[in-house]
């Protein structure tokens, strides 16, 4: 005999779930659509009462009626992501998705605030789950051009390594030269103190907290500062030539197999990536 489903709140366990279900996932429903909607609304006013929490003189005046409210969201936030896991019907899935681990983040820093009253201020990870509006109201092109970025930072990503590496070397032996040449001059005082001159330098935030005072120093900052330009537009120029080659491989052309039929290729392919066949006509023998 089977066993009858538990009712809660008049309905049977299975309806709730379906239900829950349909509100938290079925982003593509009229009810998923509203519930999101109304979960971003949510989202916003929390992420609100977090900042204004941060400012001192709204704190001093209206800390209380403010905590009381972020821990009403707090709550509220923790019941609804261990409700998405229990409706979901690939939980492990949902948990190490990124919406999943964006919704753990959310809420995770309020609990751990009791042992550390600083890592309150985490909360604002909260925001992140914004990035809903991106699902919700189907940008698709906006999440195409991020595609591009992600595509383009995941092929670059070896040569900025090694630009790295080589700027890290360049900045250690510009300090090490400045740590010389200025030699008692305050802010140089040993050579970590001299690189982290010449990072700031380079990178031309210049601080201002640290400058040399020999004309040897002097010379040595105007030539490191005009480097730095070139520096910075290395990486930006690695990155926008991936973006461009991303682009320009996936960008819809005429081009067609003639042996296969194949149609997504890319504009400079001479051989058909699904079948090897030469996209080249062979050319006609001269008599």
């Amino acid at each position: 005999m089977e066993k009858p489903e538990k009712i809660i709140f008049g309905k049977p366990v299975g309806e709730w779930k379906i239900l829950l279900n349909k509100l938290f996932f079925g982003g593509r429903s009229r009810e998923g659509t509203q519930f999101d909607l109304w979960l971003l609304g949510v989202i916003l006013f929390s992420v609100i009462i977090i900042l204004l929490i941060s400012v001192p003189s709204i704190e001093k005046k209206y800390g209380l009626i403010l905590s009381i409210l972020e821990w009403f969201f707090t709550i509220v936030f923790t019941i609804e992501y261990f409700l998405r896991i229990w409706v979901s019907k690939e939980k492990v899935k949902y948990v190490t998705s990124f919406y999943g681990i964006v919704d753990f983040v959310s809420i995770f820093p309020a609990y751990l605030g009791f042992l550390d009253f600083s890592f309150r201020a985490l909360l604002i990870l909260r925001s992140l789950r914004l990035l809903r509006i991106f699902k919700i109201l189907r940008l698709r092109a906006f999440l195409t051009e991020a595609q591009y970025i992600r595509k383009a930072l995941l092929h670059s990503y070896r040569k900025i390594l090694i630009f790295m590496m080589f700027i890290s070397l360049l900045v250690i032996i510009i300090g090490s030269i400045m740590y010389i040449v200025e030699e008692g001059t305050p802010g140089f005082e040993s050579i970590p103190d001299s690189i982290y001159w010449a990072a700031v330098t380079i990178t031309t935030v210049g601080y201002g907290d640290v400058a040399p005072m020999t004309p040897l120093g002097k010379f040595l900052s105007i030539v490191v500062m005009l480097c730095g330009y070139s520096i910075i537009a290395v990486p930006t120029g690695i990155v926008t030539a991936e973006m461009a080659r991303s682009q320009m491989n996936t960008q819809p052309n005429d081009k067609k197999c003639p042996a296969c039929g194949y149609s997504r290729l890319a504009a400079t392919a001479h051989f058909c990536s699904n079948c090897g066949e030469s996209l080249t006509p062979p050319k006609e023998n001269q008599a």
